[in-house]
């Protein structure tokens, strides 16, 4: 054990703790920008690790992903466009509150809120990362199939006001994933004969098209007649009192976070629809969610946190990725000649230390970076939307051609804007269909798989795992409407008894 402490402590040079802050600040600054994710800075910047010693490595690609994960929020907040799909349910409650000039009030809560997750899910991964990752090990085909219909169910329920219309935007995100070469069989299905389409619709266009686009386009009715609101900036840290009444957001969100991000290829999104519906669910005012409140955006922040240290668990005990980053990392690390696996604990444990300690020092600079360059990140505001509007589209148009280098994505991102705009005027949730989008594969995929597996019985869904997360689905949908028909009863019954 003091040998290993002392290979760990040996790693912690002025070299790697100042690798670690670089990585940060590249994973904020990369992160906030739409369309330029923590999966691509890492991808990109990991070929700058290959001549540095494994130890700096790890420390530079932990604090991308840290602060890639966190960055999403910046833009989300500020301009209503998720620089990361982990970010898209933090702009539900971020951006209103930014319109009412709380946009540096909202970036604190959103960095105290990732801090915690962080931190929470680190202790996680030190004290649970065996018996967890044996718990994410029984996971099959049967299993994923239903947790994405979880997921799905979620999301409807969470960012519609009526559940019908956020299961068409989900059932629309879905349908776009049937675009392209089959998983399975390698057939091309929707292509109408392009090779653009062969490989299906991408996430990050759709993405900046949704929420950027179709942003931009509702700016321009507004341009003229909206009174400008300027920030209030003299304020970033949101006060002992409100962090105070937040504590239960971020307990519960950082558990549920850890867990989701432990289950291989669940990842940030899910994590943060379900905080999201949890908390709106659980909540006496379920319909000041949307509003801008803190804990709508505290719930989904420390969600989508939380799942760093939870997606390092099965990649760590298994050699598994818990998600796209880590799968990059995972390759890194075998470039390094580090094997990840149930042996590493034995074999290499200062590696698993190493990644322990340099996770947590890229949460304390992902605070601190947060904090103090909050001021400069709320200005972003208070610009003239007649300048803003043409750099954030020239943002959206850079992202989506910068995500796979083809013309053909901005094309994807302008259609995506237009239907992004028409459906906010009818009310059917983006959000449900970027979800759609996300585990509309993961669930087609599972599915066919588990029936091959079964040999078409269908009784393999209705093992011990999925009957619980077919009970959590079902309560999902049943209890809110429960609970309204019931809030509805007793106010009939009021206005009853009053008019007596």
């Amino acid at each position: 054990m003091l040998a290993t402490i002392s290979s760990v402590l040996s790693t912690l040079s002025f070299g790697t703790i100042c690798l670690v802050l670089v990585g940060v600040v590249l994973g904020i600054a990369v992160g906030s920008i739409p369309g330029l994710t923590a999966t691509m800075a890492v991808a990109v910047l990991t070929s700058f690790t290959f001549g540095m010693e494994s130890g700096s490595a790890i420390a530079m690609l932990l604090g991308i992903f840290v602060g890639g994960v966190y960055g999403g929020s910046i833009s989300a907040i500020l301009m209503k466009i998720p620089g990361t799909s982990s970010a898209v349910m933090t702009a539900l409650d971020g951006y209103p509150m930014s319109c009412r000039g709380e946009g540096g009030k909202a970036i604190g809560i959103s960095t105290v809120s990732s801090f915690f997750g962080g931190i929470v899910s680190c202790i996680f991964l030190i004290v649970g990362c065996s018996a967890i990752a044996r718990i994410a090990a029984k996971f099959t085909y049967p299993e994923y199939f239903v947790i994405a219909v979880f997921g799905l169910c979620v999301i409807a329920n969470a960012s519609a006001d009526s559940l019908l219309k956020g299961l068409l935007g989900a059932i629309i995100g879905v349908f776009i994933t049937t675009i392209g070469m089959d998983n399975l069989t390698g057939i091309p299905r929707f292509t109408f004969g392009t090779q653009n389409l062969m490989s299906g619709i991408g996430m990050v266009p759709a993405l900046i098209g949704l929420f950027g686009v179709s942003e931009i386009m509702n700016q321009l009715f507004t341009i003229d007649s909206e009174k400008k609101q300027q920030q209030k900036i003299d304020r970033i840290f949101p006060g002992w009192g409100v962090l105070g009444k937040l504590k239960g957001v971020l307990l519960r969100c950082s558990i549920i976070g850890t867990i989701i991000g432990a289950l291989p290829g669940a990842g940030g999104p899910i994590a943060a629809f379900v905080a999201y519906n949890s908390e709106k669910s659980n909540s006496k005012h379920p319909e000041k969610f949307g509003t801008g409140i803190p804990e709508g955006i505290a719930a989904p922040e420390c969600a989508n946190n939380a799942t760093v240290g939870g997606a390092l668990i099965p990649m760590l005990a298994l050699g598994v990725p818990g998600d796209a980053v880590t799968a990059i990392i995972l390759g890194a690390f075998a470039i390094h000649g580090i094997r990840l696996g149930p042996m590493i604990f034995q074999e290499t444990p200062e590696v698993v230390y190493s990644v322990y300690v340099y996770t947590i020092i890229a949460n304390i600079f992902m605070i601190i970076i947060g904090l103090l360059a909050a001021r400069w990140f709320a200005k972003l505001i208070n610009t003239d939307k007649k300048i803003l509007m043409p750099l954030i589209l020239m943002a959206c148009v850079i992202g989506s051609y910068a995500s796979s280098n083809k013309v053909f994505d901005i094309y994807v991102m302008v259609i995506f804007g237009i239907l992004g705009f028409f459906m906010d005027k009818v009310g059917i949730s983006t959000s449900a269909l970027i979800l759609g989008q996300v585990l509309g594969a993961l669930a087609e995929t599972n599915f066919r798989s588990a029936l091959t597996m079964s040999q078409g019985n269908y009784a393999i869904f209705f093992r011990p795992i999925p009957c619980v997360f077919w009970a959590l689905t079902i309560a999902m949908v049943v209890v809110p409407k429960t609970r309204k028909v019931i809030k509805t009863r007793k106010a009939k019954r009021s206005k009853e008894e009053e008019a007596e």
